[in-house]
């Protein structure tokens, strides 16, 4: 009996070694409940190629790193502790001017108006219809991002004044010029 899962070429290969006298049932002691082992040699490169003929096909779950999307170490409002939004909330109320800020990516900087280094700004963490520019006033929050602790991001972040004589998109996608 040949192997169900071979194809022409496998059956072929074990119909030749069976009829050499290769291939069989070997006898077993009385002793022994185990099934027989199988065959010493492995199937030839034929038979190998010819179960790759038929592609199979998985179903597979949605995965970040397909696609060249990486996951965000950043902790946004949705992935942040609740122990890390409270500290937050309760501290004290930054004033800056937007750096820059990219829709597409998802995050931009503030320039802190008493000076210092750039504050990490996330999409996640802009209060408001409008979406920010470069020249907007805001008022933020900050939040150290994990997991050293050593940097800082801007959390509840409201546009306070529009940059002057620029063009503002709301989330929805309509463009107001100022």
């Amino acid at each position: 009996m040949v192997h169900p899962f071979l194809n022409e070429a496998g059956a072929e290969y074990y119909s030749r070694r069976a009829a050499a006298g290769g291939v069989g049932r070997v006898a077993r002691s009385a002793m022994s409940s185990e099934p027989p082992p199988p065959p010493l040699q492995p199937p030839t490169h034929q038979t190998s190629v010819g179960l790759l003929d038929t592609p199979r096909t998985r179903d597979r779950s949605p995965s970040p790193l397909r696609g060249n999307v990486v996951p965000s170490p950043l902790p946004t409002r949705r992935t942040r502790t609740f122990s890390a939004t409270v500290r937050a909330s309760q501290g004290p109320v930054y004033k800056g001017v937007c750096k820059c800020f990219c829709r597409s990516k998802g995050h931009g900087f503030i320039t802190p108006a008493d000076g210092g280094p750039d504050i990490f700004l996330h999409i996640s963490d802009v209060e408001g219809e409008y979406v920010p520019v470069e020249g907007d006033e805001v008022t933020y929050k900050m939040c150290s991002i994990p997991p050293k602790n050593e940097k800082l991001q801007a959390v509840e972040v409201v546009i306070t004044h529009l940059a002057p004589g620029t063009k503002h998109e709301t989330w929805s996608g309509h463009v107001i010029s100022n």
